[in-house]
């Protein structure tokens, strides 16, 4: 049998998204309608691969994936299971910064600094599943409490799933409230840490580059897609991460 031209264009960069994402499309929307509750039993790898005519292994990795992110539960010798949505009662509940401010009883204000489309490099495509050279929208705002800037926002953004972020007021509202909006939240990845900061955080929080700052890592999930991912700078002597599990 003839083998396909190099140049014939393969499904995903033809457009037609990958199977294993409309296999997590389909469970999340499942259990965002409500149609599966947290410890219900979900239909079997094989079923799933029957359903949508893959190989097992593509049903695999969709379960497998949507496990590692806390969405399903995986029981060896007994099933898949709806997990505990535990993402809404952590650290990372995902508040906005203007809610946190507000919450202490301080004023809050932002200031965009930047907003472009920009193509994605191996590093971000990486991070949202897509093919090099995919449009992302990327956004940086300077978030102050009172009169202190107190976060620096660093997002880039699908634009799948967030087709109107580039029309967005910042000024009115804050990315987090925008894309909980219209890209409900189905999981989140996130790391904490230390560094110290590149000379252009250090100029817009006010601090020394000598001066660590506390470093927020999160990658948000929706609808089997990568919605967004953010680094979130913070001056270490003016904030603090709170929560608990």
């Amino acid at each position: 049998m003839p083998e396909h031209p190099a140049s014939a264009q393969t499904p995903e960069r033809a457009g037609v998204q990958p199977a294993f994402k409309r296999i997590k499309a389909h469970v999340l929307g499942q259990i965002q309608a409500g149609h599966w509750k947290e410890g219900d039993a979900i239909p079997s790898e094989q079923v799933l691969a029957n359903e949508f005519g893959v190989a097992r292994m593509t049903a695999n990795r969709a379960l497998r994936e949507l496990s590692d992110d806390r969405i399903l539960l995986r029981v060896q010798g007994s099933g898949t299971y709806v997990a505990q949505q535990r993402f809404q009662s952590t650290l990372l509940e995902i508040h906005s910064i203007a809610e946190e401010i507000h919450a202490r009883g301080h004023a809050h204000r932002s200031e965009l600094q930047r907003l472009e489309r920009v193509t994605a490099d191996e590093v971000a495509a990486a991070d949202f599943e897509l093919a090099a050279g995919q449009p992302l929208f990327r956004s940086v705002v300077l978030h102050f409490e009172d009169a202190l800037p107190i976060q620096v926002e660093d997002r880039a953004v699908n634009p799948a799933l967030a087709p109107d972020y580039m029309q967005l007021d910042f000024s009115r509202t804050t990315a987090n409230e925008y894309l909980m909006r219209v890209a409900p939240l189905a999981g989140v990845r996130y790391c904490i840490e230390a560094r110290l900061p590149p000379p252009e955080i250090a100029a817009m929080l006010q601090i020394e580059e000598s001066q660590p700052s506390l470093v927020l890592c999160r990658k948000t999930l929706s609808r089997g897609q990568v919605a967004s991912v953010a680094t979130l700078w913070h001056p270490a002597d003016r904030y603090q991460f709170t929560g608990g599990f």
